[in-house]
């Protein structure tokens, strides 16, 4: 059984910063890509970073020079550092990874169960 748990959400005012933490366990072969999602209410879930298994980051452009995402394979984790936070980062984040749990297997998507991040004053 994978399980993805996240960790780092919270309550910050606008222009703080807070650091997310998604770590995959189970019996793993191989993990791909990782990311992060975000959902705010009434709006669909969208990527805000991902990076790949080399450590090659892409990032949307409305969080581009505010959010870092980076990962320790080593761990099999994922980060997110957020930066000069705005009410409209307001959402839920969902850590996202593509595990392949046998060599024999193709990677799968899996998802953390969310994590809150309020930004107001």
């Amino acid at each position: 059984q994978v399980q993805l748990v996240e960790s780092g959400g919270g309550l910050v005012q606008p222009g703080g910063s807070l650091r997310l933490s998604c770590a995959a366990s189970g019996t793993i072969f191989n993990i791909n890509a990782m990311g992060w999602y975000r959902q705010a209410p009434g709006k669909q879930r969208e990527l805000v970073a991902s990076i790949t298994s080399s450590g090659r980051p892409n990032t949307a452009d409305f969080v581009k020079g505010r959010f870092t995402i980076s990962r320790d394979n080593a761990k099999n984790a994922v980060y997110l550092q957020m930066n000069s936070l705005k009410p409209e980062d307001t959402a839920v984040y969902y850590c996202n990874a593509l595990i392949q749990l046998r060599w024999t297997t193709q990677p799968q998507p899996y998802w953390g169960q969310g994590t809150q991040v309020t930004v107001s004053s």
